[in-house]
Order: structure tokens, then C-alpha cells, then sequence
């Protein structure tokens, strides 16, 4: 497993920030951030995709899209 980091939230003071990870092997994504518990934001979410026992939602903040297009772009097939 080889899991790239992408970067943290530049806004964010302490080391435990939201952060962007991609698995180099499979190309998956792994997102950490604040785990939504609002019921009408879940409630919201949940008109257009159902959420499993197993899955979480979690918020990352707007500033991280740089990083987050970074590790799409390293993701990205080209056909």
C-alpha cells in the first residue's frame, strides 16, 4: 500500500486538520475531515445518495481545493 499525502488545511493551526491522501496503487481517495453529525445537512446529503451503516460524510474546508484537484489530477487515466 502506498498511500501519497497531499496536504492539510492551510488554515488549520494544529496537526490534527482535515487532509487529502490518495492511494498511489489503486488510485482511491481518502479525505480527513470533520465528520458531519447535523441531521438536516445528513437529511440533505441523503435525498441524492443514500448513506450506508459503513460510510461517514466529512466536511473539508473550501481553501483545500488546490490539493484536492492535485491528487485528482496525479489520479487522472489517460486514454
Amino acid at each position: 500500500m502506498t498511500i501519497e499525502f497531499y496536504g492539510k488545511d492551510p488554515g488549520c493551526p494544529g496537526n490534527n486538520c482535515p487532509a487529502v491522501f490518495r492511494d498511489e496503487e489503486t488510485g482511491d481517495f481518502y479525505f480527513q475531515g470533520e465528520t458531519v453529525s447535523d441531521p438536516a445537512i445528513l437529511a440533505r446529503l441523503s435525498e441524492d445518495s443514500g448513506l450506508a451503516d459503513t460510510e461517514s460524510v466529512v466536511q473539508l474546508p473550501a481553501r483545500m481545493v488546490a490539493m484536492i484537484l492535485e491528487a485528482c489530477r496525479a489520479g487522472a487515466v489517460v486514454r
